[in-house]
C-alpha cells in the first residue's frame, strides 16, 4: 500500500518561512517523480513544484518561482519544499504526490492527505 505523509505545515508571519516534508512508503520512492500542490478554499488545487526522481531537474509555478524551493532525498524516502518568503496568498492546503514529471493532476496517481499552511499578514 502506497502511503504518502506531509509534515510541516503551521501559522507563518508573512515573510516568514516553512518547510514542508513528504514521506512516501509502498513504492519505489526513486522512480518517480514528487510535485507538490495545493488547494485555498473556493478554490481548485493548483501546481506549485516538481522534481525529478534524480533531482536534478525542477519546476515551479510562477507564483512561487524564486521563493520556493523543491528537493529530496532518495535515501529518506522524502521530498522537501522550502517555502521562503511567505505571502498570504500562499495560504492553502498543501498535497505532494508522485507520479510523472508533470503540472497536471493527472500525471500522478498516488496523493497525501495535505498539510495547512496559513500565512497571516
Amino acid at each position: 500500500q502506497v502511503q504518502l505523509v506531509e509534515s510541516g505545515g503551521g501559522l507563518v508571519q508573512a515573510g516568514g518561512s516553512l518547510r514542508l516534508s513528504c514521506e512516501v512508503s509502498g513504492r519505489t520512492f526513486s522512480r518517480y517523480a514528487t510535485g507538490w500542490f495545493r488547494q485555498a478554499p473556493g478554490n481548485e488545487r493548483e501546481f506549485v513544484a516538481v522534481v525529478t526522481w534524480n533531482g536534478f531537474t525542477t519546476y515551479y509555478a510562477d507564483s512561487v518561482k524564486g521563493r520556493f524551493t523543491i528537493s529530496r532525498d532518495n535515501a529518506k524516502n522524502t521530498v522537501y519544499l522550502q517555502m521562503n518568503s511567505l505571502k498570504p496568498e500562499d495560504t492553502a492546503v498543501y498535497y505532494c504526490a508522485t507520479g510523472s514529471f508533470s503540472t497536471t493532476m493527472g500525471g500522478y496517481d498516488y496523493w497525501g492527505q495535505g498539510t495547512q499552511v496559513t500565512v497571516s499578514s
